[in-house]
């Protein structure tokens, strides 16, 4: 019954695939317009990851995928004799878009695997195409059976209505389908077991307040909009249950780089004894990085908190913009993926999990 409703409540999409081509809905722009581009180039592509016209890493790695369709396009168009060679130029630039968000390489990987068998093939565009829609169809897949063990979780631990927390826009606009950790919250919310949802602005680029909240009021959810720093305050109260956050990379050990803001939350969750659940499909998991301290993080241009849209409201002064932070692994209660649950996590547990064996 809850896999039906959670079908019929995928109503948003970040990004589609038709008329070979990719268009984008341009999250900058929201929740005052709703605009689909249209994106022919891999170069399009990696300029609107860059600019966040697209953003969250499993719409990240989606969109590259199909960008490397777009360029193979054009070679072959071009008639290359050589499209590995000619491609290297388009999976170089792609990775190059955002340094953090693991899901991004993943799905290049992807696609250059998948290349070493499309050239041996006498169509191997079909072949590139067929590998970018699969990656989108499976994190749909992924999206809906993650939501299903997150609300299973949040059952076993209180049964009862709650309200949870979230920060950033970890929803349809930021996956191929349902959403990670927004994505659970819909499912608990379908189910009746979440009464509120209170959204972290999410500064600077307010995707809480632009995007998480535009997902929410559309499904007729109860949610409250606040500023980042009323967490603790709001915590302190006792009705906060959860805070459940998505990943853009999760490290071998369990440590967990999101964005910024969320390590700060995870410390104020275990002072107040809330749980902490973070959620994201095993694509995030990278098994190379022992740590969170290996992990790049981003930093972006001091404009982006010195001004809001073209208004300034800072004083003259340098700014410090990192996108993303590292939350331990410690101060994690859960990891929820389409693999399954690990609580507690440990690099024990994680290699486990990636491994296919019983938790």
């Amino acid at each position: 019954m809850i896999r039906d409703q959670m079908l019929a409540a995928e109503k948003v999409k970040a990004l589609e695939w038709r008329d070979s081509a990719l268009y984008l809905l341009d999250q900058r722009l929201l929740p005052q317009q709703e605009f689909w581009q249209r994106y022919d180039s891999a170069a399009d592509v990696a300029l609107a990851i860059r600019e966040m016209r697209v953003r969250g890493a499993p719409a990240i790695g989606i969109a590259a995928a199909f960008a490397v369709v777009l360029a193979a396009q054009q070679h072959i168009a071009n008639q290359v004799t050589n499209l590995p060679l000619a491609l290297e130029a388009d999976f170089k630039l792609l990775a190059e878009s955002r340094p953090t968000a693991v899901n991004l390489f993943w799905a290049l990987e992807k696609m250059r695997s998948c290349l070493k068998l499309a050239v041996q093939h006498q169509q191997p565009l079909q072949l590139l195409e067929a590998q970018a829609v699969a990656i989108l169809n499976d994190d749909r897949e992924a999206n809906l059976y993650t939501a299903e063990l997150g609300l299973q979780m949040m059952r076993a631990t209180n049964p009862t209505q709650q309200h949870v927390m979230t920060h950033c826009n970890t929803g349809a606009l930021a996956t191929g389908g349902f959403g990670t950790a927004l994505g659970v919250i819909r499912a608990a919310y379908l189910d009746g077991l979440v009464s509120c949802v209170h959204v972290n602005e999410t500064r600077p680029w307010l995707q809480g307040s632009r995007l998480t909240a535009w997902e929410l009021v559309g499904e007729g959810i109860p949610s409250l909009l606040n500023v980042d720093s009323s967490a603790a305050h709001l915590m302190a109260q006792g009705k906060i249950t959860w805070v459940i956050v998505g990943a853009d990379r999760i490290t071998a050990n369990g440590d967990v780089a999101n964005k910024i803001g969320t390590y700060q939350l995870a410390v104020l969750a275990r002072y107040h004894n809330v749980k902490v659940m973070v959620v994201a499909p095993s694509s995030t998991i990278d098994m190379q990085l022992s740590s969170g301290r290996q992990i790049p993080i981003e930093e972006r241009a001091g404009e982006e908190i010195l001004s809001v849209g073209e208004q300034r409201i800072a004083a003259e002064i340098a700014a410090f913009n990192p996108v993303f932070d590292v939350t331990p692994a410690h101060l994690v209660d859960v990891i929820v993926t389409e693999r399954g649950c690990v609580e507690q996590p440990t690099a024990e547990k994680m290699r486990v999990l990636m491994q296919g064996e019983s938790l």
